[in-house]
Parts: structure tokens; sequence; C-alpha cells
């Protein structure tokens, strides 16, 4: 219980900080916020609307204020009103989150489920056929920019065969099925990088764990090959596989903004090019503070996977 406290201890105060370095690189932008939103063709706004917006963005008030205030804000749920429609940020958010969250999530477990086994499979049979094949398109599906990948899907399987929606979306509760499909491509074009790199990350973590004392000697006791490899190899290799998926799991937070894109998929990144296109900041800072503190989240609840797969480290 006291190693838990500690990590959720850790994950908040990461939380303040990075909300606090958002707080201050908004403020170190140059120009006036208010000033710049209301300035159009290079006509200098009238100086009673920029008073008046900086009054209603709270940045007439001393910075301590500002940030006192911001800091509330968050406690509270409360991430402010867009400039640009008037509707409230965190409405906008709750209303997108869950789609890219789905994407993030589908994209995970096709990598996983893919990528954990074959690289299990690879590193049994070192130097095979399978081996040489699957390291050579991992290495390439790293190469290849994940914007490529989705332009790709779309002109095969949309363009040319048919055999799929080239993007949009229908929610779940409308159509299953329709939205299944039109979720599959871009999943796939999320996955593709995931599973290079969890796909290597296990067949180095296998190799390394077959090599041990305590699995030459489970086998030297005559304990079965498929629970040796279950029990003691894929248990042992699952901890740094977990760390390299929590970390890319909190990149592709930030990395959908394309895949989104290229599929019409309305997700965060929607709003997020909108909002920085029109100097929005509340809807920028919010979208900002809620990639970060899933980033934060889904690392916490890889701490608790690792634990629950080597009780060791509670006591670290």
């Amino acid at each position: 219980m006291r190693w838990l406290l500690r990590r959720i201890g850790i994950s908040l105060a990461l939380a303040w900080i990075v909300a606090t370095i958002v707080f201050m690189t908004l403020h170190m932008v140059p120009g006036d916020p208010a000033e710049i939103l209301l300035s159009t063709g290079g006509v200098s706004p009238d100086p009673a609307a920029v008073a008046e917006l900086r009054e209603r963005l709270g940045l007439d008030q001393p910075l301590l204020d500002q940030y006192g205030h911001f800091l509330l804000g968050l406690t509270r749920g409360d991430l402010g009103v867009s400039l640009v429609d008037e509707y409230p940020v965190l409405d906008e958010i709750a209303l997108r989150l869950p789609r890219t969250l789905e994407l993030i999530l589908a994209g995970t477990l096709i990598a996983v489920v893919i990528a954990i086994p074959a690289g299990t499979y690879a590193a049994l049979h070192r130097g095979g056929l399978f081996d040489r094949i699957a390291s050579g398109a991992a290495a390439l599906l790293l190469a290849v920019p994940v914007f490529v990948v989705g332009t790709v899907l779309v002109l095969v399987l949309a363009q040319i065969l048919r055999i799929m929606p080239a993007g949009g979306y229908v929610p779940l509760a409308q159509n299953p099925w329709q939205h299944l499909t039109l979720l599959a491509l871009p999943s796939l074009a999320i996955a593709k990088g995931l599973a290079a790199v969890v796909f290597r990350m296990t067949r180095a973590s296998v190799l390394d764990a077959l090599s041990r004392d305590y699995v030459r000697t489970a086998h030297a006791k005559g304990i079965s090959p498929t629970r040796v490899l279950v029990k003691h190899v894929v248990r042992n290799a699952l901890t740094p596989v977990l760390t390299v998926l929590g970390l890319h799991m909190g990149t592709l937070l930030g990395g959908t903004v394309l895949v989104e894109y290229v599929f019409n998929w309305p997700g965060l990144s929607t709003p997020l090019l909108r909002a920085v296109e029109a100097r929005d900041y509340p809807m920028v800072v919010g979208i900002v503070l809620t990639i970060s503190g899933l980033f934060l989240l889904i690392n916490l609840i890889m701490d608790l996977l690792y634990a629950a797969l080597d009780p060791r480290i509670r006591t670290a």
C-alpha cells in the first residue's frame, strides 16, 4: 500500500509540474494574446475590445493570481471556454476524447495480439526464416511514417480494392458493424509502429530470459517446456515489454493527430488543429493538459502491472 501511495503521489506531483509548465509557456509567448486574437488582416484591434478580452481571460490580473485561478480551475475540472465558439472546453474534450482513446486502444490491442506471439516465436526459432522475415518487416514498419501507412491503406484497400471505407465516423450505438469497419484502417495505421517496437522488444526479452540460469534449472528438473515458457520465460520477459508499451501508448495520444486527419476520425485532432490555427488558447491548453494527464495515468497503470508481474518491485 505504501508503494502504491508513493506512485500516486509522484504522478500527482508530475501532473502539477506539467500544468505549471503549460501555464508558464502560455505566458512566455511573445505579444499580448488578446491583441493577437483580435488582430485580423494586419489591422490593429480596438483598444477597448482588447481590454475587454483581457479582462474576460483574466490577463489583467497579476501573474500569481492568474496561476492560482488556473490551478483552482483544474481542481474543479474547469478548463475554461473556447474563444472561437464560446463552448466549454471540458465538454468538447469529453465528447471527442473517447473516440481518440478508442482508436488508441484498438491499435494497441492489434499490436499486442500480433507482436508478442510473433516476437516470442521468432526468439524460439532464432535465425530461422520467420525470424528474418519478421525482423525485416519490423524494421521497415519503423522506418515508414504513420501518415504514409495511412495513405497507402486508403489507396489500396479503399480506392483500388474497394473492400474498406476510406474514412469517416459512425457512432457505435447507431451502427456497430459500420463503426467497427470505419475503425479498422486507422487502428491498423496506429498499430504499425507500436507492433514493430513491441515485436523487437519481446524477441530480445525472450532471448535474454532463455539464457537465464533459472530457465535451464527448470528444464533440468523435468518441467514441461510449455510451462517453462509460460511461467518462467514469457512472464519475466513481459516487464521490459510493458515499459516500452506504456511509453509508446503515451506518445500515441499525440501521434494520432495525423491518423485522425487522414481518416477523418473526429477525435481530439480536429479541435486541436482548429484551436492552434485560431489561437484559441483555452482549447489548446485543455487538450494539452488532457493528453499529459492521460500519459501519466498510463504510466501509473503500467507500474501497477509491473508490480503484479514482479512483486519485488513493490519493495524497491
